[in-house]
């Protein structure tokens, strides 16, 4: 058993079991997948949100692994991948309350509890703001900066989020003038924690933020710049090491647009 509580639940729930109280928890219900959960509520006049893990059975388990996938099964994972955020300095959630219970991978019992994020905006959001509410061009290029910071500071450090869209990066809104604005890395659910993150792994999440801003507007000078910043090296070097990683990284986000919207991506 694994089990973590902040002093505020640790003092909400002096003498109780962790996970009858957790699994009690009612709230605005944000999302219900198979045997996951995901709450609203709050506590002392603050929110939080729970996610409620119960065990993905068997025939989920077997599955992942028949398709080469590691199975997550529980709340732990998310945990870790905190963690590794925080222990690389990146902005990410703060975690209230974490435990697992069970030695059955497939009946496993857990939850996982973070503080609620307020004053933010997923750059998915922000990418859809037109006319007076667009984000001017200079802030613009900072957020781009950091996003491509953030990225490649999570990648090098072993981290691979594998939901790496533009809605899972919330911007501190009260930061949006600052040269380096402020990126929580949200919904870690499914990340993988290596040493080093294979090939496959860096493209698909690259991948992933370039699809989800294609239709953003963004022109080629933004693009080369988020380059810039994700290897931290100059352009005529990158491209002449690295060509093949970022034609791997635009041939595969193109796939995912024709997939998701029937229709090629738009051109540069």
């Amino acid at each position: 058993m694994m089990l973590f509580l902040d002093p505020v639940l640790t003092e909400a729930w002096r003498g109780r079991d962790p996970f009858a109280e957790a699994f009690a928890l009612s709230g605005e219900s944000f999302r219900a997948v198979k045997s996951r959960r995901t709450i609203r509520f709050e506590l002392d006049g603050r929110g939080y949100f729970a996610k409620l893990h119960r065990g993905i059975g068997w025939r989920e388990f077997f599955k992942d692994l028949l398709q080469f996938k590691r199975p997550v099964t529980d709340a732990g994972n998310e945990y870790r991948a905190i963690r590794q955020l925080e222990a690389l300095g990146l902005d990410t959630m703060t975690c209230a309350g974490c435990g697992v219970r069970g030695w059955n991978p497939a009946a496993r019992q857990s939850f996982l509890i973070t503080e609620e994020l307020t004053g933010v905006i997923s750059l998915e959001d922000l990418a859809k703001l037109s006319g007076e509410r667009a984000v001017p061009y200079p802030q613009r290029c900072a957020i781009a900066r950091q996003l491509a910071a953030t990225a490649g500071a999570m990648h090098r450090g072993g981290v691979n989020h594998r939901d790496c869209y533009l809605c899972h990066f919330l911007l501190k809104k009260s930061t949006v003038n600052v040269p380096a604005p402020t990126l929580y890395v949200i919904d870690l659910h499914r990340a993988q924690l290596r040493d080093r993150v294979p090939y496959r792994y860096l493209v698909k999440d690259v991948a992933g933020l370039w699809f989800s801003a294609m239709d953003a507007g963004l022109s080629r000078r933004d693009r080369l710049r988020f380059i810039r910043e994700y290897e931290r090296r100059p352009l005529p070097e990158i491209f002449r090491e690295n060509r093949k990683f970022w034609r791997d990284v635009d041939r595969t986000a193109r796939k995912l647009y024709r997939k998701e919207h029937g229709r090629e991506a738009p051109a540069e």
